[in-house]
Parts: C-alpha cells; structure tokens; sequence
C-alpha cells in the first residue's frame, strides 16, 4: 500500500524548518491563549499549561480558573483570574458568562484539565463547546468529559486533541468507527487508521503509541520518533501544538507536527 499520506520526523530534524524561522519575532503577533482547568484539589493542569505556553512563544496567555482557589492561588499565582465553581470546587455553569468572552478575546483555548468530575462542569463544557466557535484544544481529564458521548463534538472543526490511546479507543467506539483502536496494532495498521479517522471526522490528533508521537490532520499522518520512554506528554504538547496552531492558522499540519518536535527539543 502507498501510503505517501504518512510523513516521519525526529525531534532534532523537523519537517517544517521553515515554519521554526518565520515565527513571529514580536509578542505583539504571537497571539493569544487562553487556558482552562483547575478545581479545588489542584490546579496544577492550568499552571503548568501556562508555562509551557510562555516557552512555546506565546504572545499573551490568560488562565482561568474556578474562584474556589481564589484564596488559595490568587496572591501566588498573579496570571489566574476566577468564575464561579460549585460548592465541591469545580465550574459551574455560572461560569460560562466568564468562559466564552475571554475565549473571544483568545486566538485559540486550551482545556487543560484538573477539572475534576462534577456534572456542574459537564454541562459548562457541553454549553461552551456548543456556542464557542473558535480554536479548542483538549487535554488530560478535559477528553474524558466528552467520551461518553462524543458524536457533536467530533463533528466540530477548528479542534485539536492531545489524547492518550485508551482515550483515542473510548472516541472511537463512541462514533462507532469501523476499526477498533487496540493496544497491540502494529505501526502500519495504526497510521493506516488514523489516516481514516482523520478524514472522517474534522479535528485534529496528537496521539502516542508505539514510542512515537503522531500527528493526523486531514488524512495526513507523521510520527515522531521519541528518544525514550515518555510518560508524562499530553500537557507540554497540547501548550506548545496550541501556541503553534495558533500561530499557523492555515497550516494545522505543519503547524502541530512542528509543534511536537519542538516540545521534545525544549525549545521554542
């Protein structure tokens, strides 16, 4: 089988040099980020998606979090601003007339996770996701809100997922795609499919399988490579694919495959 849809890169040999040269020297137009997540138990999600988003580039980035850590968080953490949560810590629904203006203002949002489980949060997500049309990135317990029932907003473009292959399985089941995302395909079969997934439905994926990461976008599939055994990943990439995404609207592909190869490099 040709498979010219399937490209390969190492994080010290990108495929896109070009892209890494014409980035924005001037924060003034290097976009803006807004990122999401937290709960009262943790907000480590948000924090560190914040951080990893000042290293990627970013312009401007702003941090919202429920106003349960508001005395907690507010005197340490000075980027963090608050909407409403419910009496367990988490987002209300209250706190989409926060939500979606400062996502209006962004040039992409990230769900970052920490969200804990709370129905409350949920329905805010469900009500976002729904009314904000923009660019969305989901990582870490952020995916899980939506793998139950993932039909509508595996129909939304303009979405970028940074999942685990267990949450690329739950996806997938939920659409009732015609292969099975299993632990033990081989590579072939597993670019193979995600180069079907990635034509039927709209968004965007950064999965990690196989000790590589791929990227599928459109039918178009690369992997990287990875040096060693990568365990902790979806939050460093989804801020650094974000930032680049952003920044590279039109081109989402070169975008976030470059997006990866600079996080492993830890450079930006």
């Amino acid at each position: 089988m040709d498979r010219a849809f399937w490209s390969k890169q190492t994080a010290d040999k990108p495929l896109f040099p070009d892209l890494i040269w014409s980035r924005p020297e001037n924060a003034a137009f290097a976009g803006k980020l807004l990122v999401v997540g937290g709960n009262l138990y943790g907000f480590t999600n948000p924090a560190n998606a914040f951080s990893e988003a000042r290293r990627a580039g970013i312009g401007t980035a702003r941090v919202l979090l429920p106003d349960a850590l508001q005395k907690t968080v507010g005197k340490v953490f000075e980027s963090g601003e608050f909407a409403p949560s419910t009496p367990s810590g988490s987002f209300s629904q209250r706190a989409l007339g926060e939500l979606l203006p400062m996502a209006a203002w962004a040039d992409a949002t990230l769900l970052a996770g920490d969200l804990g489980r709370n129905s409350e949060t949920a329905i805010l997500l469900e009500k976002f996701t729904d009314k904000y049309n923009g660019a969305l990135a989901l990582a870490c317990d952020a995916v899980d809100y939506f793998t139950a029932s993932p039909a509508a907003i595996m129909a939304r473009p303009e979405t970028l997922w940074v999942i685990s292959l267990a949450q690329l399985q739950k996806l997938g089941t939920g659409v009732r795609f015609t292969t099975a995302f299993t632990f033990d395909m081989d590579i072939l079969r597993f670019v193979d499919a995600l180069h079907e997934f990635s034509l039927t439905y709209p968004g965007y994926f950064i999965i990690k399988h196989l000790g590589s990461i791929f990227v599928a976008v459109q039918g178009k599939v690369c992997s990287t490579r990875l040096a060693g055994d990568l365990k902790v990943w979806r939050l460093k990439t989804a801020a650094h694919a974000s930032v680049w995404w952003l920044q590279n609207p039109g081109k989402p592909f070169e975008a976030l495959t470059t997006a990866v190869a600079t996080s492993l490099n830890n450079t930006a």
